[in-house]
């Protein structure tokens, strides 16, 4: 009876998450609901780039999570401080963008760059910036953040020194740094493409991708544990 409950309960939560993440793709595609959500975006960049990470960043955690351990688990994860996390994060990402979009449109007007005649190649510096510079320190900011959560940590002084040690640096070396090069460089310089309106959407939804990533950089980690011993 137990294992059965657990399957209904999991499988609700697998709707409910799907169910969500559609919900937010249908916004973006009616014309109404994504007009919406463009004046919202330019009226309130920070509050929306908070409520955009917020929600789609905590999704790919709980993903990451059900990829690591099999099911969704919600029970003592501290949710409300990892969509807090997240929402700072968010507020990053709203500041990020247009920095590397005027910084390389500058670069490129004082001839410090090539390609100031090509949309692909300027929104391929653009993204090739953000990701040598910014894209990896996001990532051990999220996985530091994310262990002073694990370890009630994150409202208290915190052990910089010992959290840092605890990050699991050959996992983030070998396999979360590499996806800068072939997966977000090429993301990214599509996501350049795109009305500066929706860039941070656009990083939102590669969050969940994000999550994805670590969850399963998290699986390897775990297993190849599980092999040495």
């Amino acid at each position: 009876m137990k294992s059965k409950f657990n399957f209904n309960r999991d499988s609700l939560l697998t709707v409910v998450w799907t169910s969500l993440f559609t919900g937010i793709i249908l916004v973006l595609y009616i014309p109404e609901t994504r007009e919406m959500f463009v004046k919202a975006t330019n009226n309130h960049p920070y509050l929306m780039g908070m409520l955009k990470l917020g929600v789609l960043g905590t999704m790919g955690d709980l993903l990451g999570s059900k990829i690591v351990q099999g099911k969704w688990v919600l029970k003592g994860i501290n949710l409300h401080k990892r969509i807090l996390v997240w929402g700072f994060i968010g507020i990053l990402f709203t500041v990020a963008f247009p920095i590397y979009s005027y910084g390389v449109e500058g670069l490129l007007m004082e001839g410090y760059l090539p390609g100031s005649n090509s949309a692909l190649l300027t929104s391929f510096w653009k993204s090739f910036l953000m990701n040598s510079l910014f894209a990896f320190p996001m990532m051990v900011i999220n996985r530091f953040l994310n262990k002073l959560i694990d370890h009630n940590n994150l409202f208290s002084i915190w052990p910089i020194y010992k959290t840092f040690k605890e990050i699991n640096w050959e996992q983030m070396l070998k396999i979360v740094a590499p996806t800068c090069l072939w997966f977000w460089l090429p993301i990214n310089t599509i996501t350049f493409l795109l009305p500066s309106v929706y860039r941070v959407i656009s990083g939102a939804l590669l969050a969940v991708a994000l999550g994805f990533i670590l969850g399963m950089a998290k699986k390897l980690g775990v297993q190849e544990k599980q092999v040495q011993c």
